[in-house]
């Protein structure tokens, strides 16, 4: 059964509402974009939706300064287009760009492939406005680079899953669209032999934007959803660099030089339209497919090969973010119960805590999720959250249970 919505033209119409329904029914809200991560954390007990829609307005775009403000409603594909009439570009790469929002892809710190060479949203999010769930309308930051007074509320918002407030406005620094971008799709039949190359990586000349280790199962998925001719027999890890073609060029052939020796079996590369889709077939993997559960492991980027070489011997797709120790994984079919579900997380998120890092949960069967690890195991920092959460939100009325106020507080 839907939720009733509204559906605010202007940011003081959704703080007037807001406001009447905390003094007056406290209803419980749900902030939605392009509704692509509703399923992450438990679903929210919410009465009504709030859908921004229609807050896709370019509010300030000072090309010169390299920032652009713009609502948070607005689509990634739609943002990226107007950047791209200035050469420029939001460096992050957003899955499901033609629904995804922008506020959206805030509120879920989403993250892609370019991760190592760029950053993350909180490298990029200078100053935004949110409404409060008493409808009061804050504004962090500001619209220029060098802006340093008082708390960073935006890095609260990063990542909150619309538990803390409703975004509604964002200022984002920019960077320029690179002239030309190349990939290294390269093949071995050990992850130490990958290991081996990522630790020579550490001191080559190239600079690459994105380091991806894919186990089997995950190289597979990978190529059928780019229809490249790209071998997957083995483990994968592709190398990503941008510049200018000069600059691309001299990269590429210096890591083709550096990285051949450490137990290639089988190199290709890919430029133009083909980097980019790789680029795009690599940012769809964390998306929820027909695969039972999709979860997202972090730890030290030094073990990532290890977890991959324990993925592939539990036939469990993963992509790691090499550089940076994040992992995406989806069960296999054969996973078809909660009980097998556990069977194979239970391992891999050992290992993971092992190497000071954790295991959540992205998407699984709403009937299962009483038994896993939808937020990762209890940390240190979760009863400060808990308790930012009450400050912010007393009564409990944004996407209330969808987070860390539902998990218990002994840590």
């Amino acid at each position: 059964m839907s939720l009733p919505e509204f559906v605010p033209a202007t940011q003081s119409e959704l703080a007037r509402w807001m406001a009447e329904n905390s003094a007056g029914p406290k209803q419980k809200l749900l902030a939605v974009g392009g509704r692509t991560a509703l399923h992450f954390g438990f679903p929210a007990a919410c009465d009504y939706q709030i859908d921004l829609c229609e807050l896709t307005r370019v509010i300030d775009y000072p090309a010169r300064d390299m920032t652009i403000t713009v609502e948070a409603g607005m689509r990634i594909d739609e943002l990226q287009r107007w950047l791209a009439t200035e050469r420029q570009q939001l460096p992050i790469d957003i899955a499901q760009p033609g629904r995804a929002t922008i506020g959206g892809a805030i509120a879920c710190n989403t993250s892609g492939p370019r991760r190592f060479g760029s950053g993350t949203l909180r490298d990029y999010l200078i100053g935004c406005s949110a409404i409060d769930a008493q409808g009061q309308l804050f504004k962090s930051g500001g619209r220029v680079v060098k802006n340093v007074a008082g708390y960073d509320l935006c890095k609260l918002l990063i990542g909150s899953r619309g538990t803390l407030a409703v975004i509604t406005q964002v200022t984002l620094k920019l960077k320029p669209v690179p002239e030309a971008q190349g990939w290294w799709w390269l093949t071995f039949d050990t992850f130490s032999e990958m290991e081996n190359v990522l630790e020579r990586l550490l001191t080559s000349n190239a600079r690459p934007a994105a380091l991806e280790m894919l186990d089997v199962p995950a190289a597979k998925l990978v190529v059928t959803e780019s229809r490249l001719p790209l071998p997957t027999d083995s483990a994968a890890l592709a190398i990503l660099v941008e510049g200018t073609a000069r600059e691309v060029a001299w990269q590429l052939e210096t890591l083709r030089k550096e990285v051949v020796p450490f137990g290639v079996q089988q190199i290709e590369q890919l430029l133009d339209q083909e980097a980019r889709t790789l680029t795009a077939a690599l940012t769809e993997f964390q998306v929820p497919t027909d695969e039972p559960l999709t979860f997202q492991a972090n730890l030290r980027p030094s073990r990532c090969w290890e977890f991959a070489e324990l993925a592939n011997r539990l036939d469990v797709a993963v992509l790691c973010h090499a550089g940076n120790g994040v992992i995406i994984g989806q069960l296999p079919e054969a996973a078809a119960s909660r009980t097998q579900a556990l069977a194979l997380l239970q391992p891999l998120q050992h290992f993971a805590q092992t190497q000071a890092g954790n295991l959540q949960i992205l998407h699984c069967d709403p009937e299962w999720q009483a038994d896993l690890p939808m937020c990762g195991e209890p940390e240190p920092a979760w009863p400060h959250m808990q308790q930012l959460k009450r400050q912010l939100d007393p009564h409990g009325l944004l996407s209330p249970g969808r987070f860390i106020d539902r998990m218990p507080m002994s840590v």
